[in-house]
C-alpha cells in the first residue's frame, strides 16, 4: 500500500520526505504536522537538531541544557514545543496517542520548578514548517511526502534525529522498507 496519495493528513500524521527530495530544508525529515486545514498546514520537522540548548536562545531559563530542533525555516524566531504522556499544560493541543503540542510557557516552566514535568518528555523547537491554503495538497500529488499516520509518535522521543527517517519508513513495512535505505546520492552508491 502506498500512502503517497492525495488524501489530506489529519492533524497528528507524520510527513516522510521523498529520498530524493533536494530542498536542503527538508532532506530526509520526518514533519509532524500539528495543524492541517483549508487555510493552510503548520508542522514541525522532528529530525533536525539545531546548534543550540534551550538556556542558549532563553534568558533565566530553567531548562538548562536543553536541546533544540529547528522545526522548519519559517520564523526561526519563534519557539515551540511538544510533549508526550498525559496532558500537563491546559491549552495543549491534542496531536493524538498521548502527543501534544504547544500550552502556556510559563505554566511549563512553573510546573517544572515544581517538579511535575518530566523534562526529558518534551522536544523544543525553533520555527516551523508552514504551507499555504493548497500548497500542501499540491506537494502530496507531486508525491514528495509520504503520509504516515500517528501510531509511529513514541518513536519521536526514543529514537535518534539522524536514525528517524529510516526507522519510520522501514516500520511501515512494505515498499517503505526500501526506500528507508536509499542512499542521499545514488550516484555514489
Amino acid at each position: 500500500m502506498d500512502n503517497r496519495s492525495n488524501i489530506m493528513p489529519k492533524s497528528g500524521s507524520l510527513l516522510i520526505s521523498e529520498p530524493f527530495l533536494q530542498d536542503e530544508n527538508f532532506v530526509r525529515s520526518v514533519v509532524l504536522l500539528c495543524e492541517n486545514n483549508e487555510l493552510g498546514s503548520f508542522g514541525l520537522v522532528l529530525n533536525k537538531l539545531s546548534i543550540f540548548k534551550l538556556d542558549e536562545l532563553l534568558e533565566d531559563c530553567e531548562l538548562t541544557n536543553k536541546e533544540v530542533y529547528v522545526g522548519g525555516p519559517v520564523e526561526q524566531n519563534t519557539l515551540h514545543f511538544i510533549y508526550c504522556g498525559e496532558q500537563l499544560l491546559e491549552d495543549s493541543v491534542a496531536l493524538g496517542d498521548q502527543l501534544w503540542w504547544g500550552g502556556d510557557f510559563n505554566e511549563l516552566i512553573g510546573k517544572y520548578k515544581s517538579g511535575l514535568v518530566d523534562i526529558t518528555n518534551f522536544r523544543f523547537f525553533l520555527g516551523y514548517s508552514g504551507w499555504e491554503e493548497g500548497q500542501l495538497s499540491e506537494e502530496l500529488d507531486e508525491k514528495t511526502w509520504i503520509v504516515c499516520d500517528n501510531s509511529h509518535t513514541k518513536k519521536i522521543f526514543k529514537v535518534a534525529p539522524d536514525e528517524l527517517w529510516r526507522v519510520i519508513l522501514k516500520n511501515m513495512g512494505g515498499d517503505f522498507q526500501v526506500l528507508a535505505n536509499y542512499p542521499i546520492d545514488p550516484r555514489l552508491n
